[in-house]
């Protein structure tokens, strides 16, 4: 492990996690380079905001469930290589349906860097405490379609409140919000502005 960055589930007691490049239920329709274990690893800035938004959630009766965290630079490069390989419809329905693989570099749903990479973005949404079930936000976690933007007007009434539910959380707990994807917030104050990371979690 990088000095300076922890596994979540050993920092955040109780934290739900489902680290899905570690699995084969992801875009690319296998485990994603460097995802070696499923566990979430963060910076301890990135842990210690997410532990303050974890208690703010609970007030509100609800729970964050992280689905990636710190990612490394062969996971990034990995999905720039699958995002010029050709079609094969394994992953395109659920992922990417209205989207030709090959334009998603153009259109920023794949880059050839990330601030997961340095450590300081998370991919997460949130659950009911008292049940467990998920909230519904509209799409799933990496649907790249314009379904899953903040201001979509695709999604029901319910689901946009839902959607401003997690990024209140997000934004009070020192968060900014990414405009295409509901479920991907950066930290402000960025311990590695300028360090991509490339060791495996693991």
């Amino acid at each position: 492990m990088e000095k300076g960055f922890v596994f979540l589930d050993e920092a955040i007691h109780g934290i739900r996690w489902d680290a899905k490049y570690a699995t084969w239920d992801n875009f690319t329709g296998k485990p994603v380079n460097g995802y070696e274990a499923n566990r979430i690893v963060a910076s301890i800035e990135l842990a210690e905001a997410l532990q303050q938004a974890k208690e703010h959630a609970a007030l509100l009766g609800y729970g964050l469930l992280i689905w990636d965290a710190y990612r490394p630079q062969r996971a990034v490069d990995c999905f720039v290589r699958w995002s010029a390989q050709p079609e094969n419809n394994l992953t395109k329905k659920k992922h990417y349906p209205h989207l030709v693989r090959e334009e998603m570099l153009a259109m920023g749903y794949v880059a050839t860097q990330s601030s997961h990479s340095r450590g300081s973005a998370v991919d997460l949404t949130i659950y009911h405490l008292d049940t467990g079930n998920m909230v519904p936000m509209g799409s799933d976690f990496d649907f790249m379609d314009e379904r899953s933007h903040h201001s979509s007007t695709a999604v029901s009434a319910a689901e946009s409140e839902h959607r401003r539910t997690l990024r209140s959380i997000m934004e009070h707990c020192g968060f900014d919000a990414y405009e295409n994807e509901w479920w991907h917030y950066l930290l402000k104050e960025e311990p590695y502005p300028d360090c991509y990371f490339d060791f495996p979690i693991g």
